[in-house]
């Protein structure tokens, strides 16, 4: 897996073996980071069940003032770590490992631009996180959350899909 634009792109990140996680393609990022390119510059990130931390770390290559990832397995904060160190970008970010939940009802509001949820699938943790998101008033008014989901995963209408 690597960085595909900015400050730090063709970086190499490193990922954890097995299969507990399932890296973004790098298709998919470049999709999404296509998507949301007029709104990554200078803001706060927050990549949620982080994983190998490549979405935070792409937003901050692409120009991201800030990046916190959250992930409960400690073997993905280690990876994050890393890959954060290797970047160059642990002064610009914040790594917890930790319950999406207690991270989330810990946080203030409105203190992030864009928040990208990739929870293991079909286990609702996405809508969930979404739920708390909103109660906890943790994503600025102009923000925007990305769920990534299976295809088979039910999303609410209320819930704008690309």
């Amino acid at each position: 897996m690597r960085i595909i634009s900015g400050k730090v792109r063709g970086l190499t990140l490193k990922t954890i073996d097995g299969d507990s996680t399932r890296p973004t393609r790098d298709m998919v990022r470049e999709a999404v980071f296509s998507i949301l390119m007029n709104h990554v510059p200078e803001c706060y990130f927050l990549d949620l069940f982080a994983g190998s931390g490549a979405m935070g770390i792409e937003a901050l290559s692409r120009g991201a003032k800030f990046s916190m990832f959250i992930d409960l397995n400690p073997k993905c904060v280690k990876v994050i770590k890393e890959n954060l160190e290797k970047a160059k970008y642990v002064d610009s970010s914040e790594v917890y490992n930790t319950d999406y939940k207690k991270a989330l009802n810990k946080l203030n509001e409105e203190m992030f631009d864009i928040i990208y949820v990739d929870p293991p699938y079909n286990k609702e943790m996405g809508i969930d996180a979404i739920n708390v998101i909103s109660e906890k008033n943790i994503l600025k008014e102009d923000g925007i959350i990305v769920l990534e989901t299976d295809t088979n995963e039910y999303v609410p209408e209320v819930i704008r899909k690309v």
